[in-house]
């Protein structure tokens, strides 16, 4: 028996054949996308004033298992402005801000385990006047 391709599956072979590739088109579109540069310390402030006092409650919970989300919703963010594995020229004014947001899990998994080798003295007082200015350069933006 010889099997013909009905009328609505030739009609939505196209169709499906264009959504199977739109991921890919989108996925692609996004990475050549530039955000403007200025923007980043106003997106930095923005993602650590979400952050930190989620990440103070789980201090004060004593929850480690945040700290998993948190480095992946840090890695999403790093990944958006292109300084994840290697730094972006882009940002070379605001390194206050690429630290900042880089810092935030160490720095919260610090205050959790004070006593960690990773913790190293004076990481937790350069991550708040990092933080600072960062805010101080995303208000005059």
């Amino acid at each position: 028996m010889h099997l013909h391709r009905t009328p609505l599956r030739s009609a939505l072979a196209p169709v499906l054949r264009a959504l199977a590739v739109l991921p890919l088109v989108l996925a692609a579109s996004a990475a050549t996308a530039q955000q403007d540069p200025a923007g980043f310390p106003l997106d930095s402030v923005g993602y650590l004033n979400e952050e930190l006092p989620r990440m103070e409650a789980a201090i004060a919970a004593k929850d480690r298992s945040f700290f998993h989300g948190a480095m992946a919703r840090t890695v999403q963010f790093s990944e958006r402005w292109g300084f994840k594995v290697k730094a972006n020229p882009d940002l070379a004014a605001y390194p206050m801000c690429t630290a900042a947001v880089m810092d935030y899990v160490v720095v919260g998994m610090c205050k959790l385990t004070p006593g960690d080798e990773s913790c190293e003295p004076g990481l937790a007082s350069r991550f708040d006047s990092n933080v600072q200015r960062c805010r101080e350069i995303a208000a005059r933006k």
